[in-house]
């Protein structure tokens, strides 16, 4: 392997492997220098790239509210001090600089002094059978007042292996969709904000070794429909974010996983779904 190709991989592993949360009993996970370690990176390293996505987040939140129509939209968000916001989901929000840091972000800049407290409990590679399991221990455990799910698109997977069928049974989806929706109704006192899985492009996908299959838009489009029916705040149920068709900018060279871009877009979608809740 080339260096340059080595210092991608290591880069793309800092911003989606990020062990603390799959692993959280290891002695270790919440010592940056041993995650370092266990990537394969010096930890001075390892703390540049992760400051760098960071930034990112940062800046891409400061992006979003030049824009007047959308500071005017976050301005009516429902969230409030004190509140405890989590998020349960797959690859598509288990990223340093994911929509989910950049909402953080966007919060912290429009209503700044303002305490609330946030629980990412994405993990990457989860299908909603995975979630449904993490949901009490990762999410409901810490009392949110507010939980976005952001689910589907691992579901809807195609392995290479086995082409004929998504990962996870559209009916088995809708079973597990449907126990989340159920948990948090029950222990929040506010309904689920769903996310759905944006739109991927295939071609890429294909091209990309490490992935283990690949996504069509037609179940996506399946797996939209059901959480569409679900209770609560629909972001996206469409699924044209990104772009109609999606355009490659939205996301990283996999045609999967959203770029900076297709991230901002998923948070200017939730600021138009949410923003009018008020």
């Amino acid at each position: 392997m080339k260096q340059e190709e080595k210092e991608a991989l290591l880069e793309y592993l800092v911003q989606f492997s990020n062990i603390e949360k799959r692993f959280p009993l290891f002695q270790g996970v919440e010592d940056p220098e041993a995650v370092a370690d266990f990537i394969g990176i010096d930890a001075e390293n390892f703390r540049k790239i992760r400051e760098g996505f960071d930034q990112h987040a940062r800046q891409a939140a400061e992006e979003i509210l030049k824009d007047e129509s959308m500071t005017a939209l976050a301005e009516k968000l429902p969230f409030k001090a004190n509140d405890t916001i989590a998020v349960i989901g797959d690859s598509i929000t288990d990223d340093r600089q994911s929509w989910f840091h950049i909402m953080r972000n966007l919060l912290d800049l429009v209503i700044p002094k303002v305490k609330i407290r946030y629980i990412d409990a994405s993990i990457s590679d989860s299908i909603s059978a995975d979630a449904l399991r993490r949901l009490e221990r990762d999410v409901l455990a810490n009392k949110p007042d507010w939980v976005f799910v952001a689910l589907g698109s691992q579901d809807a997977l195609r392995l290479h292996l086995i082409p004929g069928r998504t990962l996870v049974s559209i009916a088995e989806f809708w079973e597990n969709i449907n126990a989340i929706e159920s948990a948090i109704l029950q222990n929040c006192k506010n309904p689920p904000i769903w996310v759905t899985p944006p739109p991927v492009i295939p071609e890429l996908m294909q091209q990309m070794p490490l992935l283990d299959g690949v996504l069509d838009e037609q179940d996506l489009k399946d797996f939209r429909e059901v959480i569409a029916g679900k209770t609560g705040h629909i972001v996206d149920p469409a699924g044209d974010r990104m772009g109609v068709p999606p355009k490659e900018w939205n996301y990283l060279n996999d045609g999967y996983r959203p770029s900076l871009a297709g991230n901002m877009e998923t948070v200017r979608s939730v600021l138009k779904t949410m923003g009018k809740k008020k």
